[in-house]
């Protein structure tokens, strides 16, 4: 039987403390603040990007550079016969492009998933990863599942503000000041690779029964019969998240709720207050 690491990113909302407890490796993804390099949950915390990003710091993602990713690798197969490597979403970053590109040097022995998702269901296909290299099963086969599961999860997002979308240039100076005259929240979507807008709701209220009914429908339609996991992520405060786990408990009793912080490369682009909610498929092997 082959002996397999699973690693990732930090996109995954899996912190350098957890991955330790879970025996993975992850990959911290790099930021630049006012030109100055740092990484995620290693040089820059949680609450010191949410400080810049309130002093309007001129913050900016990077995809980690070659040459750690194949450190990361080699380090893990000093001691492993293969890696499962599950970066974020391809439409996401150019960084799961790059890793394929440089796993062709290893000859099947690093197996990079283009996995199509992010933050709480990015975190769940490496538990899946995780539970599988448990089981037995090899690098190939545990790749060959999640690809073809990629594609069988959903995210709801809502945002606080249209400040960071206007910076991101998904809504236009003119569209961010009447939303902001106007309280307007947009619900953001992920179904694969990218960031989309859903729906727009007046106010929180409304915006997060936008999101539960949206979340209901995947269930009920989607996901029909089928088991899934349920998630929730934020920006908010951790009174807020709290709250809001509360009512996604209401909504939808006889679920195991995990809740994450939002990974920072979603949070650079929505911004502190946002709420989400999350679910995948439960993987059949």
């Amino acid at each position: 039987m082959k002996k397999v690491a699973i690693a990732t990113d930090s996109n995954s909302g899996i912190t350098q403390a957890e991955a330790q407890t879970l025996g993975i490796r992850v990959l911290p993804m790099p930021f630049y603040i006012n030109e100055e390099l740092f990484f995620e949950d290693v040089t820059l915390t949680q609450e010191a990007f949410y400080c810049r990003l309130a002093e309007d710091a001129d913050i900016s993602t990077s995809q980690p550079s070659p040459g750690d990713v194949t450190d990361l690798w080699e380090k893990l197969l000093e001691s492993h016969d293969q890696v499962v490597y599950i970066p974020m979403s391809s439409g996401l970053s150019a960084s799961c492009e790059t890793a394929l590109m440089l796993s062709a040097d290893y000859r099947g022995r690093v197996f990079v998933v283009d996995n199509q998702r992010i933050s709480i269901t990015q975190r769940q296909s490496v538990l899946d990863a995780l539970e599988m290299a448990r089981a037995g099963m090899d690098g190939q086969a545990i790749h060959d599942v999640l690809v073809r599961e990629r594609l069988e999860s959903s995210i709801y997002i809502t945002v606080d503000t249209l400040k960071y979308l206007k910076k991101g240039g998904r809504v236009t100076a003119a569209g961010a000041a009447i939303g902001t005259v106007l309280n307007i929240k947009p619900v953001l979507t992920i179904q694969g690779a990218k960031l989309d807008a859903f729906a727009k709701a007046r106010g929180w209220k409304s915006a997060k029964k936008i999101m539960l009914d949206a979340m209901e429908r995947d269930i009920a339609q989607r996901f029909a019969g089928q088991e899934i996991h349920l998630a929730a992520a934020y920006t908010c405060t951790d009174e807020e998240a709290q709250e809001w786990k509360g009512e996604l408990e209401a909504r939808f009793p006889g679920y195991e709720i995990h809740m994450d912080r939002l990974s920072l490369s979603v949070a650079c682009h929505i911004g502190a207050g946002s709420m989400a909610v999350g679910c995948s498929r439960v993987v059949r092997r």
